[in-house]
């Protein structure tokens, strides 16, 4: 499961997105890796990702 701090993190970033009008094409939670991954924008062009400490 994310950390709270992953949380806290991808609620803003994806608010933040929305409140720009940016698609977000993917949103993946890595179980491996312990990280979320978030694809956005029109040609996929912003490539996200959240470590277990929120950055």
């Amino acid at each position: 499961m994310p950390t709270d701090k992953q949380k806290e993190t991808v609620i803003f970033v994806c608010q933040l997105l929305s409140n720009l009008y940016q698609p977000i094409n993917l949103f993946r939670y890595d179980k491996r890796l312990k990280i979320i991954y978030i694809l956005a924008d029109l040609n996929d062009g912003l490539e996200i990702v959240i470590n277990q400490d929120g950055n």
